[in-house]
C-alpha cells in the first residue's frame, strides 16, 4: 500500500467577535434595520468560526467547506472593519501545529492581533486537512484517484500562498508551523504526493510506457526536492514531525525513480534495445533494494521488488541465449524526460463553492474613508459659496447702517420711530432679546470645558499605559519585546492633537463673539425697551418734510428694494445648496474594482465641480449685483445729504439710528454664531466620546496582553525555583504572544541512524551568546509523529542519562538514496 504523508491540524482559542464587532457597528451605523441586519450578520460570523475551529474536524469534504467558508469570510470581512492594534483590536491565539508540548508546560502558541494571522492559520488548516482528506482517499478506484489529486493540489495551493504572504501578513515572526521555510517544504511534499498520485492514474489507466515513465521521473523530482526543503533548513530537522518525514520522502524519491526506470525499460524492449533494458531494470532493482534495507518499517516495496526481479531475470535470460547486446553503464544512459502535471491550485477566494457574504451592504474601509475626506470637501465647498453670501450680505447691511438707510428716508418727520428700526425691535424681542444670547454665552464655557475633560481624559489613559509599558521595558529590557506603545499610540495622539487645535480655535472664536456682544450690548438692550422707551431714546430732530415725494428719495428706495431681492436671492440659493445631495459610493465602489484602488481627489474634485459650478456662478452673478447697486446708493446718498437740513439735532439722531441698525445686524450674527458654536461642541462632544472609547479599548487589549506575558514570566521563575537554576534567560515572542512550553530534549534519531552513532560522532555547535544553566530532563515520552495510512510509527529511541541533552548524530544514511545522478546526496 502506498504511505502518503498528512498535515495535522492547528488549534485555536476560543474568541468572541460578536461583542467587539457590534460595538464598532453600533457606533459607525445608524440604528435601524441595516445596524440589525449587521449585527445577525456578525453572530453568524462567530458561529462560522465555531463550527470551524472549536471542534474536532472529520476527515470529510463538508469539514473542508467550513473551514473554505470561514476563510472567503474573514477575506470579505477584512476590508470592511479597521482591523488593527490601534483600532478595532482582535487577538487571536494558535498553537504550533508541530510541538507537542513537554511535561511542564504546553505547546508553542502566538497571540496576536490580526486578522491576517487568523486568516494565515484557517488556510494552513484547510491545507491540513485537504491533505488528510486526500491521504483516506480509495487509491484503487478512479475516483479516489481523482479526489486525491484534487485534494493534495489544493493543500500545496494553500502552503504556496501562505508561504508567499505570511510575513507581510503578520509584520512579525511566526511560528515555525507557518514560517515560509516550513510551509515551503509541506508545500514541495503536497505537490510530489499530488504528482505521485496521477502516476498511479496512468498506471490505472494502462496509459504508455514513455509516459508513465516521465510521470514517475517528475514524482521522484518533486520529493527530491521536498527532501531537501527538510533536510537543509537549519530548523525543520528538529521536529519529530519532519524527522518521521524524512525517511519516507527519501523511500519515495527512490520508489519513483524505479518506476520510471522500469517503465522506460520496457520502452527499451519494445525498441530492441536489450542491453538499455537491463541496465534500467538493474539501476530499479538497487534502488528497491535500498528502499527494503533502510525505509522497509515506513515503505513496503515487495510487490515493486518482484516486479522489477522477475522482469531483470527474464531480461537477462533473453540477453544471455538470444541478443547478446552489450548492457551500458547507468550513467551512460539517457535522461527520462518529466512531465508534471500536478500543480498547486490558485489561491483566490472565494475558495467554497457555498459562499455568501454576510456582510455584502457594507462597504469596504477604503470606500468609508474616501466618503469622509469628499464629505469633507463638499462640507467646505457648500461653507465656502455659503460664506461668501454671508459675507456679501453683511458688507450690504454694513454699508446701509453706515449711510442709515432705510432709516433716513422713513424719518422724515424726525419725531417717531423709523418704520425699519421699529420691525428690527420687534424681530429682536421675538427671538427672546438679551437673555436669550446670554444664556447661550453662559452655555458655552460649559460645553467647551466638558469637551476638554474627555480629551484629556482620553489622553491621561494613553499616557498612564505609556509609561507603565516603558517602565517594564526598562526593567525586562529585551526580554520585554513587543510593540511600544509610544509607537502603537502614534495615530490616537495625532487624533487627539487634531481635537486639541479645534478646541483651541472654537475658544478663540467664542472670545471674539462675547467681546462683540459686549460692544454692541447698550444698542441691543435698546432695542429690546417697548416702543414708547425706544422713541423717548431716540433724539428728536428739525423736519425734512420738504423731501417727502422728492426724485431722489424715491431712486434710494428703488435701489433699497433691489438690494433686497439680491438678499432673498441668497437666502434661496443658500438653502438649494445646503439640500443638494450626491452619493458618491457607487462611484468609489466601481473605481475600486477597476483599479483595485480609489483617486478620491481626482473623483470627488470633478464630482463636486458638476454638482456646485452652476451655484458657484449664481453667487458670483449676485456679487457683481450687490456691488453695482451699493454703488448707486452711495451715490444717491451724497445726493440726499446734500438736500437735508444738516444740525446738530439732526445729526445726534442720525447716529443713534445707525447704531441701532448695527445693534439689529449684529445680534442677529452674534445669535448664529452661537447656535452653530452650541452645535459644534454638541457634535464634537459624540466624537470625542467615540475617540475616547478606542483609547480605552486598545488601552484594555493592551493591559491584558501585559497581564499575559508577566504571568508567562512568573511560570518561568517558579519554574527555575523548583529546579534551583538561577535567573532564567528567556526571550518573549514578538507581539502579544505566549510561549508556555520550556526547552525540550531534542528527539533522539530514528532506530536505523541510532545504531549508526559512533563515539566520534561530533558536538553540535556551540552557540555565542552564554546559555543558562542546563535542565535536567524530563521524563521519557513517546511524541507523536505524522498522520500515515500504513499503520503505527515505531517509538524514538530513549534518550541517554545526563543532565545535558544527547548530541545529535550527522545526516545518516537513512536521510538520502545514494543516487549519483541526484546532487545533493551522498553516495
Amino acid at each position: 500500500m502506498a504511505t502518503f504523508i498528512s498535515v495535522p491540524l492547528k488549534k485555536s482559542s476560543e474568541v468572541d467577535l460578536v461583542k467587539p464587532l457590534s460595538k464598532f457597528v453600533t457606533m459607525n451605523y445608524p440604528a435601524g434595520e441595516e445596524q440589525t441586519e449587521y449585527i445577525r450578520a456578525l453572530e453568524e460570523l462567530n458561529k462560522l468560526r465555531k463550527n470551524a475551529l472549536g471542534r474536532p474536524l472529520d476527515k470529510h469534504d463538508s469539514s473542508l467547506e467550513i473551514l473554505l467558508r470561514y476563510f472567503d469570510q474573514l477575506s470579505a470581512v477584512e476590508p470592511k472593519f479597521p482591523f488593527s492594534e490601534n483600532q478595532l483590536c482582535l487577538t487571536f491565539t494558535w498553537k504550533d501545529a508541530f510541538d507537542r508540548g513537554s511535561l511542564f508546560g504546553g505547546s508553542v502558541k502566538l497571540a496576536l492581533a490580526s486578522l491576517g494571522y487568523e486568516k494565515t492559520c484557517v488556510l494552513f488548516n484547510a491545507a491540513a486537512l485537504a491533505s488528510q482528506i486526500a491521504s483516506e482517499q480509495n487509491l484503487d478506484s478512479d475516483e479516489g484517484l481523482r479526489a486525491a489529486a484534487k485534494y493534495y493540489q489544493l493543500a500545496s495551493g494553500a502552503l504556496l500562498h501562505i508561504k508567499d504572504t505570511v510575513l507581510s501578513a503578520l509584520n512579525r515572526e511566526p511560528t515555525m508551523d507557518i514560517s515560509p521555510e516550513t510551509v515551503g517544504a509541506l508545500h514541495h511534499i503536497m505537490l510530489a504526493q499530488a504528482q505521485e498520485v496521477f502516476f498511479l492514474k496512468a498506471t490505472s489507466d494502462k496509459m504508455k510506457d514513455a509516459i508513465i515513465a516521465k510521470l514517475a521521473n517528475q514524482a521522484a523530482d518533486f520529493y527530491g526536492d521536498a527532501f531537501k526543503q527538510c533536510q537543509y533548513k537549519e530548523n525543520l530537522p528538529k521536529y519529530f514531525y519532519f524527522q518521521e518525514v524524512l525517511p519516507v520522502l527519501a523511500a519515495k524519491h527512490c520508489i519513483m525513480q524505479a518506476n520510471a526506470e522500469l517503465h522506460q525499460s520496457i520502452l527499451a524492449k519494445q525498441n530492441k534495445h536489450f542491453g538499455e533494458e537491463i541496465a534500467r531494470l538493474q539501476h530499479a532493482a538497487e534502488l528497491v533494494k535500498t528502499v527494503a534495507s533502510r525505509y522497509d518499517e515506513y515503505v513496503s516495496v515487495k510487490d515493486l521488488s518482484d516486479k522489477i526481479n522477475r522482469a531483470l531475470a527474464n531480461a537477462k535470460k533473453d540477453n544471455d541465449f538470444i541478443y547478446h547486446d552489450r548492457v551500458p553503464e547507468v550513467k551512460d544512459l539517457a535522461n527520462i524526460g518529466k512531465a508534471a502535471l500536478a500543480k498547486a491550485t490558485a489561491i483566490s477566494p472565494p475558495l467554497s463553492q457555498k459562499f455568501t457574504d454576510l456582510f455584502e451592504k457594507m462597504v469596504p474601509m477604503a470606500v468609508q474613508q474616501a466618503m469622509g475626506v469628499y464629505n469633507q470637501r463638499k462640507a467646505e465647498t457648500v461653507n465656502r459659496l455659503v460664506g461668501t453670501m454671508r459675507e456679501a450680505t453683511n458688507l450690504c447691511n454694513g454699508v446701509l447702517a453706515s449711510l442709515n438707510l432705510p432709516a433716513a428716508l422713513e424719518d422724515l418727520s424726525g419725531d417717531t420711530i423709523p418704520q425699519s428700526i421699529a420691525e428690527k425691535s420687534r424681530a429682536v424681542v421675538s427671538k427672546g432679546g438679551l437673555q436669550s444670547i446670554e444664556q447661550l454665552i453662559r452655555d458655552l464655557p460649559d460645553l467647551m470645558t466638558r469637551n476638554r475633560e474627555i480629551l484629556d481624559e482620553s489622553l491621561k489613559m494613553l499616557d498612564d499605559e505609556e509609561t507603565t509599558d516603558n517602565e517594564l521595558r526598562s526593567k525586562f529590557n529585551q526580554r520585554w519585546n513587543r510593540t511600544p506603545s509610544g509607537d502603537l499610540y502614534k495615530p490616537l495622539r495625532t487624533e487627539g492633537a487634531n481635537f486639541r487645535s479645534k478646541l483651541d480655535v472654537a475658544t478663540h472664536a467664542d472670545g471674539v463673539v462675547r467681546e462683540r456682544f459686549n460692544t454692541n450690548c447698550d444698542m441691543i438692550t435698546l432695542l429690546c425697551k417697548s416702543e414708547g422707551e425706544l422713541n423717548a431714546a431716540i433724539p428728536s430732530a428739525n423736519p425734512a418734510k420738504t423731501l417727502q415725494g422728492s426724485e431722489v428719495v424715491n431712486v434710494l428706495r428703488s435701489l433699497l428694494t433691489q438690494l433686497d431681492e439680491v438678499k432673498r436671492e441668497r437666502e434661496g440659493l443658500e438653502g438649494e445648496i445646503k439640500a443638494a445631495t450626491f452619493d458618491m459610493t457607487a462611484n468609489f465602489l466601481a473605481a475600486m474594482e477597476q483599479d483595485r484602488s480609489i483617486n478620491e481627489e481626482a473623483l470627488s474634485l470633478s464630482q463636486l465641480d458638476q454638482q456646485y459650478g452652476q451655484y458657484n456662478q449664481k453667487v458670483q452673478a449676485t456679487l457683481r449685483t450687490q456691488e453695482e447697486l451699493l454703488g448707486k446708493v452711495q451715490t444717491a446718498h451724497q445726493e440726499f445729504s446734500g438736500l437735508k437740513q444738516s444740525n446738530s439735532e439732526a445729526n445726534s439722531r442720525e447716529e443713534v439710528l445707525k447704531k441701532l441698525a448695527s445693534a439689529h445686524d449684529s445680534y442677529v450674527e452674534i445669535t448664529n454664531n452661537l447656535s452653530e458654536g452650541t452645535k459644534f461642541y454638541n457634535s464634537l462632544t459624540e466624537i470625542l466620546l467615540k475617540f475616547q472609547n478606542k483609547c480605552s479599548d486598545i488601552v484594555f487589549a493592551r493591559k491584558t496582553e501585559r497581564d499575559e506575558l508577566l504571568k508567562y514570566d512568573l511560570a518561568l521563575n517558579k519554574m527555575d525555583a523548583v529546579f534551583d537554576t538561577g535567573p532564567h534567560s528567556f526571550n518573549l515572542p514578538r507581539g502579544p504572544s505566549t510561549i508556555d512550553s520550556p526547552p525540550r530534549l531534542p528527539p533522539s534519531p530514528p532506530p536505523q541512524q541510532a545504531q549508526q552513532q559512533t563515539p566520534q560522532q561530533p558536538q553540535p555547535t556551540q552557540a555565542k551568546v552564554q546559555q543558562p544553566p542546563a535542565r535536567p530532563p524530563p521524563p521519557s515520552f513517546t511524541p507523536q509523529g505524522p498522520t500515515f495510512n500504513t499503520g503505527p510509527v515505531p517509538p524514538a529511541a530513549a534518550a541517554p542519562p545526563g543532565g545535558n541533552p544527547p548530541p545529535m548524530a550527522p545526516p545518516g544514511q537513512a536521510q538520502g538514496p545514494p543516487y549519483p545522478s541526484y546532487q545533493g546526496y551522498p553516495g
